[in-house]
């Protein structure tokens, strides 16, 4: 069976409902509902990330750039445990969206029809108002499949659309931290092996670097 990795992003997967923040399968999401989502709002997150934004005072804030900095030009199999979790953690408060994008099977390969999908991304990627900023691309499988097995693909397909986004559209890839979850942190933590939780998860971080 074809597998499928699903983008729920900024957290940096798309079956995207516009109130769930999640689209119809199938459904390339525009760049501009993409970059709707991923801008920093003040208050509470609204559109199609998940779950509000919290202040965050200013030592805390040094420290969370702090950290996201020693990320930067990582390789995603170099992050510890401890490291993915820690970014977890940060994306839940940040403006994210869920993209759903199909690879080949048993592949990192991004499918024919979801390269629409990787495109948009890279557009609202593109704009103006969030240059500079750092995003995740998290990868997310389901539970079928070994639990290494599924980390390494997510790894691999969070890895691709980075590549893609860099050679295609000049983004930085310091800019750029992916990261995989494997089956480790569902959608649906109800029904683990229902194809919603196989996503790449987009994440704003907010922290602005040089080039902005």
């Amino acid at each position: 069976m074809t597998r499928y990795l699903r983008l729920s992003i900024m957290t940096i997967g798309a079956a995207l409902s516009m109130t769930a923040g999640l689209a119809a399968a199938g459904d390339t999401v525009s760049a501009d509902k993409i970059l709707d989502a991923l801008k920093p709002k003040p208050g509470a997150t609204r559109g199609l990330s998940t779950g509000p934004q919290q202040p965050v005072d200013a030592t805390a804030k040094a420290k969370e750039t702090s950290f996201v900095d020693t990320l930067r030009n990582r390789k995603t199999r170099s992050l510890s445990l401890g490291e993915r979790q820690e970014i977890a953690e940060l994306a839940a408060t940040k403006p994210k969206i869920d993209l759903e994008i199909q690879f080949d099977y048993n592949s990192a390969d991004i499918s024919k029809n979801s390269v629409s999908a990787v495109q948009e991304l890279g557009k609202a990627l593109s704009d103006a108002s969030l240059k500079g900023s750092t995003f995740v691309v998290a990868g997310h499988t389901d539970a079928i499949g070994g639990e290494a097995y599924n980390q390494d693909l997510s790894e691999r397909r969070a890895d691709t659309i980075k590549k893609y986004l860099t050679e295609k559209y000049g983004l930085a890839g310091s800019n750029l931290v992916t990261v995989g979850y494997g089956k480790t942190r569902p959608k649906d933590p109800n029904a683990p092996m229902d194809p919603t939780n196989r996503r790449v998860q987009v994440v704003n971080m907010d922290t602005k670097t040089a080039a902005k």
